[in-house]
């Protein structure tokens, strides 16, 4: 097995490492732990117990994973995950904690991109290329969607929903869902228009973005979205919206019933 492992570094025996792993100069790996091929882990970094790991991911200088939840209920002993998939970077100080959840998961995709001292907290879900600007932290059951950014020093708050394309502004107090494809930020905070550049890099352009222009003028009406042409974008808005939600949206429409 080719590795590379600094000698000032505490791996346990239970860890498993996968080929062609590094671990830099004081790292901690601790009992059930996974990780994948091709991974970077750097210097003083800490990967505590049931996280599991994908390929190539590359955690800079003091990241700690797996940590309890910050959870006062919580019962430190029991058993839950930290699950993360491939090719996710994470920069130095990031921090991600295991579920509260026993025999949960608190779960990151793949090929996302975290800034330094950012956080994701117990029994969130992040989708995949997402990416955390400086200092951004997310509570405790949160979801966030695919190719989502989220500006420095913003935070959301637990139980809210992200959904995929959208963008929220720098150190915007998110305390609602985000509703798909949009720019969210301000005081109060509101939603101010689809995320255009993100969405033209993702190829949601033509057609396919003037559906999505036309549901959200609709979406402002509370009118149905029935009448428009049911592209892959407008089908996911459409069950993202029709989810129960636990916190509501800020100030857009209603969550659970845009159709009527």
């Amino acid at each position: 097995m080719t590795q590379n492992i600094h000698p000032t570094a505490c791996i346990a025996s239970g860890a498993k490492l996968g080929e062609n792993v590094t671990v830099g100069p004081f790292a901690v790996i601790e009992d059930d732990v996974t990780i994948g091929d091709n991974s970077r882990i750097g210097s003083h970094c800490v990967v505590q117990r049931y996280v599991r790991m994908g390929e190539g991911n590359i955690l800079h200088p003091h990241v700690v994973l797996g940590d309890t939840p910050q959870d006062t209920s919580f019962d430190a002993d029991s058993l839950s995950w930290l699950q993360i998939g491939d090719r996710n970077t994470f920069r130095e100080g990031f921090t991600a904690h295991r579920a509260a959840v026993v025999d949960g998961a608190t779960a990151i995709g793949s090929d996302c991109f975290f800034m330094n001292n950012s956080h994701v907290a117990h029994d969130c879900k992040v989708g995949n290329h997402t990416a955390f600007a400086n200092n951004v932290a997310i509570g405790g059951v949160v979801e966030v969607g695919s190719n989502v950014f989220i500006g420095g020093a913003a935070v959301v708050h637990q139980f809210c929903r992200v959904g995929s394309y959208a963008i929220i502004r720098g150190t915007t107090g998110v305390s609602k869902d985000v509703i798909p494809f949009m720019l969210i930020g301000g005081f109060p905070v509101k939603h101010y228009r689809l995320n255009v550049i993100g969405l033209r890099r993702a190829g949601i352009t033509g057609q396919r973005y003037k559906i999505l222009s036309q549901a959200f003028r609709l979406l402002k009406k509370r009118a149905s979205l029935d009448d428009l042409e049911q592209t892959d974008e407008l089908l996911y808005l459409k069950e993202w919206l029709a989810a129960d939600s636990k916190r509501g949206l800020h100030g857009f429409v209603d969550v659970k019933k845009p159709e009527e």
